[in-house]
């Protein structure tokens, strides 16, 4: 099953979520009609992973409902798919394949076989399928990254990997547009990547439950402007998502609706090649089960003429 979150065309309505059914998108709030108890419909897709099995069962439900009376859904071409969520709870995103550690950085350091390294994403900055990535002022180099993101539908505190697996309501295509001058500048401080990444995460097409998609073996491809730059599969990582997210639980409570990239594929990006895209660039990644997250690059913003000069290179 395909979670999405999408507006109808003529923008005359808030965001809703609904589920993928062929060239139709079901609406939840339309097929499903009430709930048990009065309890209110959800009306977001953090709302529903909130409500974790009883969520997911509400939407096959609808989606049957649905199907049996050809009611309740509308053209595919007629709605304009968003981030399935929104406004994640929190985002994570992890290097746990080792090719591109390599690729990126020359060498791999002892320390990434024992520890899940992560960086914190900022939730407030989500776009979706076909919007326009901004070019932030302070970058010559923005590059794209080939990833996928698991995302929780259920409380995990404390949980063992097994349950963690069991946390995990699903996948989505995770793109974290880097800033790479800046990136590295940061990290020379030994801090970040926060300026390098902050500005722009790209989530979608859309949500496919983990009972609809097998990530260790589904096909990945990254291009740019129709040219195949980058194939390959998730295939093997230092850590699972369940051990990360495990590990992750014993002294912190992680929530319905967070977020966490499992780091970009080997080749999956443009630092790893030396190829470089420019404003006007057409950036779409594939993953096979889950669909195309497209993005036209914008243009290099100019420079705000307050705040901190982010484009001087000396003290």
């Amino acid at each position: 099953m395909q979670l999405v979150s999408y507006r109808r065309r003529d923008g005359a309505d808030s965001p809703r979520v609904g589920i993928a059914d062929g060239e139709r998108i079901v609406d939840l709030v339309d097929a499903a009609g009430s709930r048990p108890g009065g309890h209110p419909v959800p009306g977001s897709m953090l709302e529903l992973l909130r409500l974790g099995d009883e969520g997911l069962d509400l939407a096959r439900k609808c989606l049957d409902r649905a199907r049996d009376t050809g009611e309740f859904s509308a053209p595919a071409s007629e709605v304009r798919l968003l981030a399935p969520l929104p406004r994640p709870n929190s985002m994570r995103d992890f290097m746990l394949v080792e090719e591109h550690v390599r690729n990126s950085f020359g060498s791999v350091p002892a320390e990434w076989y024992r520890l899940p390294i992560h960086w914190k994403g900022n939730p407030d900055t989500v776009i979706g399928p076909d919007d326009e990535v901004p070019w932030p002022h302070y970058t010559d180099k923005l590059d794209f990254e080939l990833e996928v993101a698991a995302v929780l539908g259920k409380r995990a505190f404390q949980v063992t990997p097994e349950q963690a697996l069991d946390c995990i309501v699903g996948y989505t295509i995770f793109n974290d547009w880097s800033a790479r001058d800046i990136q590295f500048r940061e990290m020379e401080v030994q801090l970040g990547p926060a300026l390098g990444k902050d500005f722009a995460t790209t989530l979608g097409p859309t949500l496919t439950t983990a009972d609809s998609i097998d990530i260790s073996t589904a096909r990945m491809s990254a291009r740019v402007n129709g040219e195949t730059w980058s194939e390959g599969t998730l295939g093997a990582m230092v850590f699972s998502f369940a051990e990360v997210i495990s590990t992750l639980s014993v002294d912190q409570p992680l929530q319905p609706g967070d977020v966490f990239g499992g780091g970009t594929i080997g080749r999956g990006c443009g630092l790893e090649m030396d190829r470089w895209i420019a404003p006007g660039d057409v950036v779409e990644l594939e993953v096979t089960g889950i669909g195309v997250l497209r993005n036209t690059v914008g243009q290099k913003r100019l420079a705000p003429g307050y705040g901190i000069d982010l484009v001087r290179t000396t003290a």
